[in-house]
C-alpha cells in the first residue's frame, strides 16, 4: 500500500528517510539494504543534499526507488528556488514516477542517513501554490499546456517543540499549507510524549493527519552530538543516560524507539523514521515497535 493509498483509509503510517547517494557511494547496497523493509514502509524519502560540493541527485534515486517498488516521496524547499525552477523540478519528479511531495516550515532539518543538517527555511506557501495550482490545471505558470495535468500528494513539515504554547505564527503557517492542499503534517523528532500530546490538541481543529518523527538514536554519543551541533536540548538528557548507563546499548536504543512509537499510536497518524545511517538495521526496530 502506497502513501496515498494508507491517508485515504487512515491507516497508522510508516514512513522513512534516506540521503540520496553521494560520490561513490553505490546505490545497489543502498537498494540492497531497503530491500529487506519492502512492503512495510507507505514511503520513503528523499532530502536534496549538497555536502562538500557534491551534490545528491535526489530525483535519480527516486526514479530509482520507484523501479524497485518503493513508494518515493521527493522532498525540497521553496528559499533558493524561483517559480521556474520549482516547476522544473517537480516535473522531473513527476516524469520519475514520483506521486508524493514534502516541503518544511522549520530552519533547519537533520537530513537523510548521515549526521548532516540541511536548511530548509519558512516555505513560501504563495510560491509552492502557484505552481502546484497551474500543474494540476495542466498549465505552466506562464499559461502553456502541458501534456498531463500533475498532482502530487502534499506533505508539510513543522516545528513542534511548542507544546501547550503553539505561537501565533505557527498555526498560521499550518493553516496556509492546509490551504495550499497539504495531506499530512510531518513534525520534527518526538522525545516528549506529553509535550507532544498537548500540541495534537492545539492542532486537531485543522483535521489533517499528522506523522510524527521518530530518531533512531543508537548511542549517547549521537544524542550529544546533536545537541551540540544542531540544536540544544533535542535530545532530552534522560534519553542520552539511558543510552549511555545501558549494558547493552542495541536494546537500549531499541527499547527507546519502540516505546516512543507505542506511546505515539494513539495520538497521531503515523510515524516518520530518520535512521542516520541505519538502515540496514531498520527491521529490527519495526519489529520491536510491531510496525507491519
Amino acid at each position: 500500500m502506497n502513501l496515498k493509498e494508507s491517508l485515504e483509509k487512515k491507516k497508522f503510517i510508516v514512513t522513512s528517510e534516506i540521503q540520496a547517494p553521494l560520490g561513490d557511494d553505490d546505490p545497489e547496497e543502498l537498494i540492497g539494504n531497503l530491500k529487506k523493509i519492502r512492503g512495510r514502509v507507505d514511503g520513503i524519502s528523499l532530502s536534496e543534499v549538497e555536502f562538500e560540493g557534491v551534490v545528491g541527485d535526489t530525483i535519480k534515486t527516486c526514479d530509482l526507488l520507484n523501479k524497485n517498488r518503493f513508494n518515493a516521496i521527493y522532498q525540497t524547499t521553496t528559499r533558493d528556488k524561483n517559480r521556474i525552477q520549482l516547476q522544473k523540478d517537480l516535473t522531473l519528479a513527476h516524469e520519475t514516477g514520483v506521486e508524493n511531495l514534502l516541503v518544511f516550515t522549520e530552519d533547519y532539518r537533520i537530513s537523510g542517513d548521515t549526521l548532516q543538517e540541511s536548511m530548509f527555511f519558512h516555505v513560501d506557501s504563495g510560491k509552492i501554490a502557484s505552481v502546484l495550482d497551474h500543474m494540476k490545471e495542466g498549465q505552466t505558470i506562464d499559461g502553456k499546456e502541458m501534456p498531463n495535468p500533475i498532482d502530487f500528494v502534499l506533505g508539510s513539515g513543522v516545528e513542534t517543540p511548542w507544546g501547550k504554547n503553539v505561537p501565533k505564527r505557527g498555526m498560521e503557517e499550518m493553516e496556509d499549507m492546509m490551504n495550499v492542499g497539504t495531506g499530512y503534517f510531518l513534525t520534527t523528532p518526538i522525545f516528549d510524549i506529553d509535550q507532544f500530546a498537548q500540541f495534537m490538541k492545539q492542532v486537531q481543529t485543522f483535521n489533517v493527519p499528522v506523522i510524527a518523527e521518530v530518531m533512531i538514536l543508537r548511542t549517547a554519543g549521537m544524542g550529544k552530538f546533536l545537541n551540540r551541533h544542531f540544536k540544544s536540548g533535542l535530545v532530552p538528557e534522560w534519553v542520552i543516560q539511558k543510552l549511555m548507563q545501558a549494558p547493552d546499548k542495541t536494546k537500549a536504543s531499541i527499547d527507546l524507539f519502540a516505546d516512543t512509537v507505542n506511546s505515539l499510536k494513539d495520538l497521531c497518524q503515523g510515524v516518520h523514521i530518520i535512521t542516520i545511517g541505519g538502515v540496514d538495521k531498520l527491521g529490527e526496530y519495526l519489529n520491536a515497535a510491531k510496525l507491519k
